[in-house]
């Protein structure tokens, strides 16, 4: 008899740069430094992450490119030398 399993579809780090259309490093950064964003399993020394934190790595990345990554506040780094 068959069931009604979903089997989840987890991707690695290099998944998720290729899907979102950034470099590796930008990614593995965000994995690294966001302690909320963390793999839903392991497969050997593979991590593995669910759609839900794709989607998290995506608004990172996107806060960052937009300065508002809560590190930087009141320094833009653009005109402020005169």
């Amino acid at each position: 008899m068959l069931t009604d399993n979903v089997i989840p579809r987890l991707t690695t780090p290099g998944v998720i740069a290729r899907r979102l259309g950034q470099p590796l490093h930008r990614v593995l950064y965000v994995l690294r430094t966001r302690s909320y964003i963390s793999p839903v399993a392991k497969a050997g020394t593979l991590r593995l992450y669910d759609s839900d934190a794709v989607s998290a790595v995506e608004q990172e990345l996107v806060a960052i490119d937009a300065g508002n990554n809560g590190r930087d506040q009141g320094r833009s780094g653009k005109g402020d030398k005169k």
